[in-house]
Parts: structure tokens; C-alpha cells; sequence
């Protein structure tokens, strides 16, 4: 378990929605969450002249309509001309997160190694599109400053969710024993190993079809380790489970807890599509768990939602 903490947040202008200033006890750093309408607030602090990092958050929409958060990591000497930079010349960001050194303890290398280690970790947790358009090698600091560096960095990551900020960590799926372990499985004989998901015509074919993958839908915990297959119910007019495919593995979609299912190949048109036919009203509105064999024998999506 992690250990406790205690932060402050100083809300300046009394709105809560607006800009947050986040620091903790025996921290040098401090961090700053800046909605982009509010920089004119923030930005003629004298503190922001100053070396540090910064995050910059928008999103975008897919091709089947989900949001996804898009992302500009970077470093400065000077936080207040970069952002003002950015303010001019970025359009897609709609946040921006700083973190600069009380003390005045961050330089030019230390900033660009967490730059790095930023983007690093990032790209590693696949939550966010990067907007970086090049990824930098690992800068150069010895032993002893990449260790205080690192401890900058590790305050940093565990004020990031306080401060709305979930991309630089991947969502993990327990394996089958710690799942044991904690309740969470099925029992013996009753593990779902196929999802049926519903889905729209053209999100079906852009992703299911084209793009052998499926994205941005909850899968509860206690079903991860041991899905198997994900089939396809194609909404009305058609109003039957179509196609079917097997999965290679699941990655975190987005920051907001939500998956990317990958198949292993392309999906395969059922032999015997199976219909809607008298399911509860509402059956197939998300995703559904039930077995490969059950779905083999189903007559009808009444049979796979029992």
C-alpha cells in the first residue's frame, strides 16, 4: 500500500474549475493546473520566470466519436514565455500543467531529463496521443543529480491524478491468481471468456472490421484474465450478433478507465448470425459477458444474457 500524504491546493481565484496551485510539505517542487482561459490569470507570477516542465492536455474525437486525450510534454527555462509561446502557437490544448522548483533547484538538464522520462512513460502507458513530434534520447546527469531528479520526478507523478492527470500510468489487469486472491473470479466452471459488445454501423466497420480492434468500452475487473473473445451485436436494423474475433490483449483506452480491445486477426461472420428475438427490452444497451460454448448453442441474444 502507498504511503499517506497531505497536499495543498490554493484555489487563487476561489473557483474550484479554475487555477489550482498544488504543493505538499518537505517538497521543493510545486505544481500549477492552468485551464487555457485562465493563463492571463496565472501568468505574470514571478515564480513562473523560472525553469520547469509542462504538460499540455486537449482531446480529440476518433473516427467512431470517442474522445481520446491528446498531449504536448515539455520543457523551458522560462515557463511564463513557453506557455505564451504555446498559447499562440498550439491549438489543441485546452490545459496546461506546470511544475517548477521552489528553490530554484531545477536547470536546463534537469528539466530536459524530465522531459524525457515524461515522454517515456507516456508513450509506455498508451492513454494519450503524443503531440511531440520527436522522441529525445536520454539526456546525460550523473549519479547523484539523476537520483534527486528522480525524487522531483516521483513527487510529481504522485500529484498527477490529485491534479486530474492519469496518462502517464498504464491501467494494469491483475493476473488470474491475484484475481483468486481477492475474490474477483468467477467460479470454477462460470468464467466468462467472451464480451459481446454492441455496436453502430459505421464504428463497426471503421473498427471491428478495418481496424481488428475495438476501443473504448468498460470491462469490468473480474472478467479480464480470462476473455478470450469478443463478438460483435450490430445494432437495429440488424439487431443480431454478426461476427466474432479472438483477442490478442487489452490496453488501456484513454485516462478514463476505459479499454482497447486488439484481436489477433481479423473477426470472422458467424456461420448462423444470432438475432435480437425476444431479449429483455434494453439487453444489448453495453457490453455483455457469457461463454465461446454458449454462444456456439445460442438461438437467440435472450440466450446469452441469462
Amino acid at each position: 500500500m502507498a504511503n499517506a500524504f497531505t497536499l495543498r491546493i490554493y484555489v487563487p481565484s476561489g473557483d474550484p474549475e479554475g487555477v489550482r496551485i498544488v504543493d505538499r510539505m518537505n517538497w521543493t517542487g510545486r505544481g500549477y493546473v492552468v485551464p487555457r482561459d485562465r493563463w492571463i490569470e496565472v501568468k505574470n507570477r514571478a515564480e513562473l520566470a523560472n525553469p520547469g516542465v509542462y504538460i499540455l492536455i486537449g482531446y480529440e474525437t476518433d473516427e467512431i466519436g470517442v474522445e481520446r486525450p491528446v498531449a504536448y510534454i515539455g520543457q523551458t527555462d522560462n515557463v511564463k514565455t513557453r506557455i505564451e509561446n504555446h498559447d499562440i502557437g498550439k491549438e489543441f490544448w485546452e490545459q496546461a500543467i506546470l511544475f517548477i522548483s521552489t528553490n530554484y533547484g531545477l536547470n536546463r538538464a534537469h528539466t530536459t531529463w524530465l522531459e524525457w522520462e515524461l515522454i517515456q512513460r507516456a508513450l509506455s502507458a498508451r492513454r494519450c496521443r503524443l503531440e511531440n513530434k520527436i522522441e529525445p534520447g536520454e539526456p546525460n546527469l550523473i549519479e547523484s543529480e539523476k537520483a534527486d531528479t528522480r525524487a522531483f520526478l516521483n513527487e510529481m507523478v504522485r500529484l498527477m491524478p490529485v491534479m486530474g492527470v492519469q496518462i502517464f500510468e498504464a491501467a494494469k489487469t491483475a493476473a488470474p491468481a491475484e484475481l483468486a486472491a481477492a475474490g474477483l473470479l468467477p467460479a470454477i466452471g462460470e468464467s466468462k471468456d467472451l464480451i459481446v459488445v454492441p455496436a453502430q454501423k459505421e464504428g463497426f466497420e471503421h473498427a471491428f472490421i478495418n481496424q481488428n480492434a475495438w476501443w473504448s468500452i468498460r470491462v469490468a475487473e473480474k472478467h479480464r484474465a480470462n476473455l478470450k473473445w469478443i463478438a460483435a451485436y450490430q445494432v437495429s436494423p440488424i439487431a443480431a450478433v454478426t461476427h466474432i474475433a479472438e483477442i490478442d490483449h487489452l490496453e488501456p483506452y484513454g485516462d478514463t478507465g476505459k479499454w482497447k480491445v486488439v484481436f489477433k486477426g481479423p473477426a470472422i461472420k458467424l456461420p448462423k448470425t444470432i438475432p435480437f428475438g425476444d431479449a429483455p427490452s434494453g439487453a444489448m444497451q453495453g457490453p455483455r459477458y457469457t461463454t465461446y460454448s454458449a454462444l456456439q448453442k445460442a438461438q437467440s441474444v435472450k440466450d446469452l444474457v441469462k
